[in-house]
């Protein structure tokens, strides 16, 4: 019987070492691995690794290009990064290994390896980390006084709306992380139920969903990072003048 939640493979010194901690690093490992052996081996005439690899950062940059026009360069990083840690956590998660093998405690079994994305510790944290940024990318574009001027004015109308753009900001980051860990944790419930069924052909069908569930969930938490950066980053001058254009 597997254990349903988070599980503490290792402790010294007061500190917990996780299963989804575990699985962090490996994936931290997998994506430095891919990036040396990419450099290494860069050629004119891309093999199939480089040439996948470079579909998929032309794609992302000409997609933060599109939306943040000459601020792409600023926040492609960004968005790059969350997409490919999260694609690959997420699609790691559905490996043979992950959530079936470890040891037991009692009667349930402790998985080693456990998908990092299916832990709210991971999900909240990517979260926070890209909400920070954003705030951080807006004050160094547009200046401490403008970004201030977002959230607080003389106007009591104005400071009622900058007042809901700061609760938007507490809700983003719930809706951020529950997004990512929810539908991460029912995918591993789901195959996990599936798999207790028939071990063989039923869960083919769900397994497909998953690796198609793994990587719109990075693509829509990359996507609207690279919208609210956008925003965020845009001056007032360029966001009147997008405004008289489309009057």
């Amino acid at each position: 019987m597997a254990s349903s939640g988070l599980e503490t493979i290792i402790s010294f010194a007061g500190f917990h070492v996780t299963n989804t901690l575990l699985a962090t690093l490996l994936v931290d490992a997998v994506i430095l691995f891919t990036v040396f052996a990419v450099r290494k081996r860069i050629s004119p005439v891309p093999g199939r690794l480089q040439g996948s690899v470079e579909a998929i950062v032309k794609y992302l940059y000409t997609t933060t290009e599109q939306v943040a026009g000459a601020r792409a360069g600023m926040i492609f990083p960004w968005v790059a990064i969350f997409f490919i840690y999260i694609a690959v956590s997420n699609l790691m998660g559905l490996l043979p290994g992950y959530g079936t093998i470890g040891f037991f405690r009692g009667k349930e079994l402790a998985p080693i390896l456990r998908a990092s994305t299916s832990d709210l510790n991971v999900t909240l944290a990517l979260a926070v980390t890209s909400v920070v940024a954003t705030h951080v990318l807006a004050i160094r574009t547009t200046g401490l006084g403008t970004y201030l001027k977002r959230f607080f004015a003389l106007n009591p109308l104005l400071l009622f709306v900058g007042l809901m753009e700061i609760v938007q900001e507490v809700t983003k980051l719930l809706s951020f992380s529950f997004r990512l860990y929810g539908n991460i944790s029912a995918g591993e419930s789901v195959l996990g139920t599936m798999a207790k069924i028939a071990a063989f052909g039923v869960p083919i069908p769900f397994l497909a969903l998953e690796i198609l569930i793994a990587v719109i969930q990075a693509a829509i938490f990359a996507l609207l990072t690279l919208v609210f950066m956008s925003i965020f980053t845009e001056t007032h001058e360029k966001h009147a003048q997008r405004e008289d254009s489309t009057l």
